[in-house]
């Protein structure tokens, strides 16, 4: 399993909400470019890039996204407010390594499966949950797409994977809601990329037994409580 740092931009800075509230912000740093070589520098082998702007519906941060994957060779996963084609395929030959989709796919299930038939297996599908349902637009909103629902929609379509963020327990660095990432990744028929409260090694431990592809960390590295970059750690197993 896979450690992936995230870098969330919003008003031109990298923050970290909790619950994905804006004006909860408990990381706040100055420039995205500099935030993400940081982590490579300290040997992540992967970013986690989400535009929070867009997927709040205001200006979007895709130059400097752009910018981020163009400076640092690593895999980039990329996503917040891409509701057409034509951004999918900006942010692919950008270098964009996969790009996550979200509110669109939900909500326009002939919409997804049309871009999964153009970019296959480059997709990777946000199913942002709150208890039991999907969240969309900026997880300020409910679905009322129940999880399992979705997984029977999706399960034929050639995604990339499924990107699951537990909204309930985002950026409070209080660890993981463990029974519910374990269903999620035990019934979902695509990999998982766990976010969400991933706060500790023990956190990591138990997504890398369930079965997560990878995990995406935010809170917990940049305030210093997990140090995901020892890459030799015996738990730590790359999914290619």
């Amino acid at each position: 399993m896979m450690i992936i740092p995230a870098v969330d931009i919003m008003d031109h800075r990298v923050v970290q909400l909790v619950g994905g509230v804006p004006g909860t912000e408990r990381i706040t740093m100055p420039d995205p470019v500099s935030a993400a070589g940081e982590w490579i520098a300290k040997g992540a082998k992967a970013l986690h890039i989400i535009d929070l702007d867009g997927a709040f519906g205001k200006e979007n941060n895709i130059p400097v996204i752009k910018e981020i994957i163009k400076r640092y060779d690593v895999p980039a996963e990329v996503g917040g407010g891409i509701k057409d084609e034509r951004t999918i395929r900006e942010l692919l030959d950008a270098g964009a390594d996969k790009v996550i989709v979200g509110t669109k796919a939900i909500t326009d299930n002939g919409w997804l499966t049309d871009m999964c038939s153009k970019f296959p297996g480059r997709l990777l599908l946000a199913m942002d949950t709150k208890g039991d349902n999907i969240a969309v637009k900026g997880w300020q909103e409910d679905s009322s797409v129940p999880v399992k629902e979705m997984f029977l929609r999706i399960k034929d379509l050639p995604l990339a994977g499924i990107l699951n963020t537990n909204i309930d327990v985002e950026g409070k660095a209080r660890g993981i809601d463990e029974r519910r990432a374990k269903t999620f990744i035990f019934e979902s028929p695509h990999p998982v990329v766990a976010s969400g409260g991933v706060s500790t090694e023990e956190d990591a431990k138990v997504l890398a037994a369930a079965g997560a592809a990878a995990a995406v960390v935010g809170v917990a590295v940049y305030t210093g409580l997990m140090e995901p970059w020892k890459w030799d750690t015996p738990w730590i197993v790359n999914i290619q």
